[in-house]
């Protein structure tokens, strides 16, 4: 599960150089990775542009279903509510992420979006992996743009 992450985080990277928030994403497909992605709102000037909606977008092509019920998604921070309402609808068998976001996160932070079980949803979560690097990056970034 680490390296993984690992990949994210080097997404993430890429997205600070280029002065995006630096949030990156890795989706595997049992054991194998299927795509990278990291945030490109500025860049793509679409607000739907982060790393998670890129990496789903591009698996769903990839696989040749948006159903993504055996797939694991890595990502840097917590989930936003778009995210996770796009992890619930794309029936995402697991999302694993890294730092909290307590302003916005929706996998357990301000909200559990995938329990709810109004949405009849079967995404599991788990937060926490490589938290303090995750957190430290995002931290980091913010910090030089003040």
């Amino acid at each position: 599960m680490e390296k993984w992450m690992r990949i994210a985080l080097e997404e993430a990277q890429s997205a600070r150089r280029e002065g995006e928030i630096p949030v990156g994403a890795a989706l595997v497909y049992g054991d194998e990775l299927i795509c990278r992605a990291h945030n490109r709102r500025e860049q793509d000037h679409d607000p739907t542009a982060h790393a998670e909606i890129l990496c789903m977008r591009e698996a769903a092509r990839v696989l040749g279903d948006w159903r993504l019920r055996d797939c694991t998604l890595y990502v840097t921070l917590e989930p936003c509510p778009m995210c996770a309402g796009a992890m619930v609808m794309s029936q995402l068998g697991q999302c694993v992420w890294g730092a909290a976001d307590e302003r916005q996160g929706c996998c357990g932070s301000v909200y559990d979006l995938p329990a709810d079980p109004s949405l009849h949803a079967s995404t599991r979560w788990r937060g926490g992996l490589l938290a303090a690097e995750c957190a430290d990056l995002i931290s980091g970034f913010f910090e030089e743009r003040r």
